[in-house]
């Protein structure tokens, strides 16, 4: 047998631990939101628990792997050399497409990942063989397509189906417990308990548990025929044991119920989604075994088609063990687990903050015909009736920061669980990530969570998954058919170009997701202290100075030299600039002031008015830069002399602001602060100057169209470059007055000594 076979299956070993990692990075959110968001205990607590439950659920497990030997496609009708290079696309296109989206923090379903991979990889080996046997097959005899069919039609059923059970159960919910809920608890607590952890036992075993190795099919077909007697004697049972928890042992078992649910989701995920990370390495290592067998003898492994395939083979409980070993590492360490996690406990969340997306046409519309509507719904409404509902959602604040309570969390958990249950006994092909999500999506729409601050932008957020779960099975479909030909045409060195981008695209997509977790969290940096927002402002105000006459600089030198690289590394620095400012000002502003009890409208005024000072100009700078680029990118006429030597007068009188300035605020004296007034006008004067003598060479034929509109561009600008830092210049220096006066009057340190002691610390930590 010939050793690339051997090497498929190694390359095959790899790919399944690398997907099970980017799985669960996916799917942990199914499990862990309800969790971390209404943050029911410490994370180390929340994980441990979801760790027993994966553990558990994968010894659980079923160890079936039907689905990724004979659920799509017809295994009697490829061969052997064929079937293993179909699932090697496969495996390759999942992993690139699952870290894909956790790159981005969006939840996607494996299930219909893998469904759509193995029907395209199949497609794509169908077609080249077909193609080069002449035999006269068709496409469709190589094809189940009735499964994809039903995937197709279990995505629209899960995503309709949760979001209206989520909002109504939630909005019942809620007019019977409102926000403020332990007076109303301690009566309904225990039938509450008893209704969810019914319910979740319910979906652990039959769910969870169904199809197990190490249940008795016996037991599980009796509870079914006698279903309702069991479910009746579960609530009773549960109902008694959270009433003693309750008034006997003082438990809050609203906790006690968000992790039952917690770990009975993760034992389900475990147990049913195992095999979309390892079934395809299961499918081919059996195949090579086989192969294996049929060489031993003497056959011919290339025309050996692999009907054996359709046998029922179980998985060795140490390979459904390994597995389960490798998510719960991949749980407790990537990520991007926790990237995905956060989307949708920030799409969840109680108040404002944040926003990761923005608004659409889409999502506005939507907004204001459900505005609109509830101004019709309130006119016709009794005041009575209105005021008990709106005195329901009086909302409470919520212990440690929470995104939300512990009744939505049970209710997410509680209504996810009946789903899934249900879809599972009427064999419909529910997808556990749509479910669980639209149902978070659902419960926080009816809990007021989407308040006019932010419901455009979460309406969005939730439209962009959907919209990314609608495309998912058809760019899994065409990746994986395309690679399926790349592979089947190029044979082992295809292989190796595979690996090797698997390889790199992972390298940069971990790299990629860590510039936007430092972007996510340079926009949730709130200043919690006076000391704190001082060192920022004199660390800004330094670092807006020093990249103003950076870019300055870069520009005039790229239109000097005709550099295209010194300007485009210019326009990324003002990029960078203008967008760090640009969130300071929309995310960090606000909730600053709040947080900050400074006492201070002088101080607080001047701290306002620093950062919106930093934004003008970084909107001038990213306008010149880009500008600059264009020009320089399309090959216009370069510069002459005199308007390069008229630039660099510009830039000298800045700088020499600039430099004045630093000298001031090391001496910390401001006394000869006309200086940069002087050179503010002086620079102001030079605009129309500057301007005419190009209108002259305008009327000389000195200077072409393109490059005397530039040339008024930057002059234009210029100018708004050097009223904003004079103005900036300026701020700051009231700002750091103010601070000075608001210490002595408290009796404090001067703020030389407290700007010392900060920048120390700093440097210290640094």
């Amino acid at each position: 047998m010939d050793p690339i076979y051997l090497i498929i299956v190694i390359i095959l070993l790899g790919l399944a631990a690398l997907d099970l990692v980017v799985g669960v990075a996916n799917d942990a959110v199914n499990f862990l939101n309800s969790s971390i968001g209404s943050k029911v205990a410490p994370l180390w607590v929340i994980l441990t628990v979801a760790s027993v439950g994966v553990i558990i659920g994968t010894m659980f497990s079923s160890g079936m792997m039907e689905i990724a030997r004979s659920g799509v496609f017809y295994p009697e009708k490829f061969t052997f050399p064929a079937i293993m290079m179909l699932f090697l696309a496969v495996m390759l296109t999942d992993i690139i497409l699952l870290d894909l989206f956790n790159t981005f923090g969006l939840p996607t379903s494996t299930t219909v990942s893998l469904v759509f991979e193995l029907l395209g990889a199949a497609v794509a080996i169908a077609l080249f063989s077909v193609g080069t046997s002449g035999s006269g097959e068709h496409i469709g005899e190589f094809i189940n397509s009735g499964k994809a069919l039903a995937i197709i039609g279990g995505i629209f059923i899960s995503i309709a189906i949760a979001f209206l059970a989520g909002s109504i159960i939630m909005y019942i919910s809620r007019l019977i417990f409102s926000f403020n809920y332990n007076k109303v608890f301690k009566y309904l607590g225990a039938v509450w308990g008893g209704i969810a952890l019914t319910a979740i036992t319910y979906f652990a075993i039959f769910k969870g548990l169904k199809g197990s190795v190490l249940v008795s099919t016996d037991m599980l077909h009796y509870l079914e025929y006698n279903m309702a007697t069991a479910l009746l004697y579960t609530f009773v049972g549960w109902t008694l044991f959270m009433g003693i928890l309750q008034h006997l042992f003082r438990v809050k078992i609203l906790k006690v119920i968000v992790l039952t649910g917690t770990a009975a989701l993760a034992m389900a995920f475990a147990g049913n989604d195992l095999v979309n990370f390892i079934g395809v390495f299961m499918a081919g290592y059996d195949s090579f075994n086989i192969a294996q067998e049929v060489a031993a003898t003497g056959g011919d492994i290339s025309q050996l088609h692999m009907g054996r395939l359709s046998e029922p083979v179980v998985a060795s409980i140490w390979w459904l063990l390994g597995a389960g070993v490798i998510m719960v590492l991949a749980l407790w360490f990537s990520k991007k687990s926790r990237s995905v996690t956060e989307t949708e406990v920030n799409l969840a969340r109680k108040g404002d903050g944040v926003e990761r997306f923005s608004s659409s046409p889409l999502s506005r519309s939507m907004v204001r015909s459900s505005l609109n509507l509830s101004k019709s719904i309130d006119k016709i409404m009794p005041v009575s009736v209105k005021e008990f509902i709106d005195r329901r959602f009086e909302p409470v604040k919520l212990e440690n920061s929470a995104s939300f309570d512990l009744i939505r969390a049970s209710v997410n958990l509680t209504i996810a669980a009946l789903l899934i249950s249900l879809g599972t006994s009427l064999k419909l092909p529910l997808s556990t990530t749509y479910v669980t999500f639209m149902v978070a999506m659902g419960s926080s729409l009816a809990d007021r969570a989407w308040g006019r601050e932010s419901a455009v932008y979460r309406i969005n957020g939730v439209l962009t998954v959907v919209a990314g779960w609608l495309l998912t099975a058809l760019v899994a479909f065409t990746a994986s058919m395309l690679v399926g030909l790349f592979l089947m045409w190029g044979g082992k060195i295809a292989v190796a170009v595979m690996v090797l981008l698997v390889i790199f695209i992972l390298f940069k997509s971990g790299r990629l997701h860590t510039k936007l977790k430092s972007k996510e969290q340079q926009q949730q940096q709130i200043l919690s202290s006076e000391q704190q927002l001082v060192t920022s402002c004199n660390d800004e105000v330094h670092l807006m100075l020093d990249k103003t006459l950076f870019i300055y600089r870069s520009i005039v030198k790229g239109l000097k030299e005709e550099d295209r690289k010194v300007v485009k590394k210019a326009m990324g620095e003002a990029y960078g600039l203008y967008e760090k400012f640009k969130d300071k000002r929309d995310y960090e502003v606000v909730p600053t002031l709040e947080s900050i009890q400074m006492n201070a409208l002088d101080l607080e005024q001047e701290y306002v008015q620093l950062v919106d000072y930093s934004y003008e100009i970084t909107k001038s700078l990213k306008a010149i830069s880009e500008v600059t680029f264009r020009y320089i990118d399309n090959n216009h006429t370069a510069f002459s002399e005199e308007q390069i030597d008229d630039l660099k007068v510009m830039y000298k009188i800045l700088s020499e602001a600039f430099i004045v300035y630093e000298k001031m605020e090391k001496s910390d004296d401001y006394s000869q602060f006309s200086l940069i007034v002087n050179m503010r006008e002086a620079i102001l004067d030079l605009n129309p100057k500057l301007t005419k003598r190009q209108i002259k060479r305008v009327k000389a034929g000195e200077s072409t169209t393109r490059s005397s509109i530039l040339f008024l561009n930057l002059v234009n600008e210029s100018k708004i470059i050097t009223l904003q830092s004079s103005n900036l210049m300026k701020s700051h220096r009231n700002f750091k007055e103010q601070y000075t006066k608001s210490i002595s009057s408290r009796g404090g340190n001067s703020l030389l000594d407290t700007y010392s002691t900060v920048t120390d610390f700093a440097k210290l930590r640094g």
